[in-house]
């Protein structure tokens, strides 16, 4: 699956994110529902970058200062880091299907596995403390001696959670970011200061892939 099938034009964007919220809400909505696996805190989530894209795009459609289109662009970055782990973890696996995809304009994954398609490497990663409510991820290839992520790949999706015990897997954490660069920094809110936040991360390659899940590490929010 290329890492290029969200539309670049913002009209068509707006469109087909749009589409991809109403599609999964209808398919997670219902009693029971057919992708019951979604879970709904990841779902207010995506509704969420939603309604914050389109909040900062509307203002986009009239004659606007520079600053509209600036906003709009970050709310767009915004989104788009929202909505590619959600791809990634919940929309390319049963019970959602080719078609359930072909109607959402998410490309299908390719059917021949290659060494450019599976993703090998494993996340190695550290936790420090720069400044209050805010956590830098220092990550690199497990077992390497450098610290630059695998060539032609997006970075490390990291995934996290603030909670009073810890996940059971990395696939239950609903905040998600992708990191390009060492070190990410991950900034929380003052009310979380003092609280415990759970943290894995999974190396992505240039088809929007993801490797498997490092072990979770927890940190004391500063």
């Amino acid at each position: 699956m290329t890492q290029n099938y969200i539309p670049r034009n913002d009209a068509e964007f707006d469109n087909w994110f749009h589409n991809i919220r109403e599609y999964v809400a209808a398919k997670t909505g219902g009693e029971p529902p057919e992708w019951p696996d979604i879970p709904r805190p990841v779902i207010t989530e995506l509704n969420a970058a939603y309604d914050d894209w389109r909040a900062h795009y509307e203002p986009s459609l009239h004659p606007h200062t520079p600053a509209v289109t600036v906003e709009k662009n970050s709310a767009r970055k915004r989104a788009e880091a929202v909505i590619r782990p959600f791809v990634q973890r919940f929309l390319h696996w049963p019970p959602v299907t080719d078609g359930d995809r072909v109607n959402m304009a998410i490309p299908n994954r390719d059917s021949i596995r290659t060494s450019h398609i599976e993703v090998a490497e494993v996340v190695e990663f550290e936790l420090k403390l720069r400044n209050i409510r805010e956590i830098l991820v220092e990550f690199w290839i497990k077992g390497a001696s450098h610290k630059a992520k695998p060539a032609n790949y997006d970075g490390a999706a990291l995934a996290w959670d603030v909670s009073d015990a810890p996940p059971q897997r990395p696939e239950d954490l609903t905040h998600h970011a992708m990191a390009s660069r060492t070190p990410h920094a991950i900034e929380f809110d003052e009310t979380q200061r003092g609280k415990t936040v759970y943290i894995a991360a999974a190396w992505q390659n240039e088809r929007g892939n993801l490797g498997a899940w490092s072990e979770m590490q927890s940190a004391v929010i500063p």
